[in-house]
């Protein structure tokens, strides 16, 4: 495929691996932040393949994983309703809360329609009138920017039953958070090509200077990790901290300034609860003042659930690098993807559901 096979190509991953290899005179601790990349290591055999020189560990790269059971909760109650239509994505669906998924309550009649866009829901909303329309928006700043289209959509539209019940999640805030934590023991930052994308990565200046530690940009297939896996291990060997681009032939320093401009006209940062981490400063996205119109949380009142979080998933364990996916009690015995008890082994870039298709298939 153009574009792709040639960053697939095993002869010049080979050449990857051995500089790696030669290059190295001490084990290393580098993170992923993205769970497209906790997927391709695994399911290439890169990580097992540097096991002993390069510790491969997989942060909270998924924001499926990451968004909180409240949010889950909230979003049960709402298609509970007889007046609303929850409109999500797919991979939400099986995510659980802390009384179910939104594929239980489904079973139980509750109005829940998968869309692949925002715009989808903007579109059900213009079909439905009699209908209140609430669309769960969850992801990092990748997606945020067709979420704002929407809530812009609906306001050309002046849809008075359409709104957003908003979970975004920012990137950086949580990398930090993990850093500042006594237990880390992240030495470099393989960054999300796709957030950088969208966001740039200048704002990484701050980190690399202020953590003294290499970030450098990467893509997802299987040279784009070797590549800057290599970058980050020969500043680790030199004793640098730089910030660097690989993934150059899509991200810029600025990023796509369009879209950039459109997050910031309808968002504002916000201190935002993580699934398994608690609040983040500055972790989260909520609509500013003026588009609160079509903010959910204001026009539904949540029902206070008195259960909590019996707490099986070692979510935050498997997040922070503390423990691999198969070190889990549960995993692939009570925790499995037809069964799962928590959000890493659900979504499609969960890092359980990494190690439980892909890790075996390379042992």
């Amino acid at each position: 495929m153009k574009y792709l096979d040639e960053y697939r190509d095993p002869d010049a991953a080979k050449l990857l691996l051995d500089e790696i290899r030669r290059v190295t005179s001490r084990p290393w601790t580098l993170m992923e932040v993205c769970g497209g990349q906790t997927h391709s290591l695994l399911r290439h055999g890169i990580a097992s393949e540097l096991e002993g020189t390069v510790e491969l560990i997989h942060g909270p790269g998924c924001p499926v994983c990451v968004t909180d059971e409240p949010d889950v909760d909230f979003a049960c109650q709402l298609a509970q309703r007889q007046d609303v239509v929850l409109a999500s994505f797919g991979d939400m669906l099986r995510v659980p809360g802390r009384s179910g998924s939104l594929l239980d309550v489904q079973t139980t009649g509750a109005h829940i329609r998968t869309v692949y866009s925002p715009l989808d829901a903007v579109k059900l909303a213009r079909q439905n009138p009699e209908k209140q329309i609430v669309f769960f928006a969850v992801g990092f700043e990748t997606t945020a920017p067709a979420t704002a289209l929407a809530i812009q959509q609906a306001d050309q539209d002046r849809l008075e039953n359409f709104s957003m019940l908003v979970s975004h999640v920012r990137v950086q805030p949580a990398m930090e958070m993990l850093l500042q934590a006594p237990e880390n023991r992240v030495q470099a930052f393989l960054a999300a090509g796709h957030v950088c994308t969208v966001m740039g990565y200048e704002s990484y200046d701050s980190l690399v200077t202020q953590y003294r530690l290499p970030v450098v940009v990467t893509g997802f297939e299987p040279l784009d990790l070797l590549e800057g896996i290599l970058a980050c291990v020969r500043q680790l060997e030199a004793g640098a901290a730089r910030l660097e681009n690989q993934y150059a032939r899509l991200v810029k320093p600025a990023g796509n300034r369009a879209a950039r401009d459109l997050v910031q006209h309808v968002y504002q940062v916000c201190d935002r609860s993580w699934r398994g981490f608690g609040v983040i400063p500055n972790g989260g996205l909520e609509l500013r003042p003026e588009w609160r119109r079509f903010d959910a949380r204001r026009r539904f009142t949540p029902i206070q659930s008195s259960i909590e979080d019996i707490g099986e998933c070692q979510s935050y364990e498997i997040m922070t690098g503390h423990i691999r996916p198969p070190q889990c009690p549960h995993f692939g015995k009570h925790c499995t993807p037809e069964s799962p008890l928590g959000a890493p082994m659900v979504s499609s870039e969960g890092a359980c559901a990494a190690y439980y298709h892909f890790a075996k298939a390379n042992n």
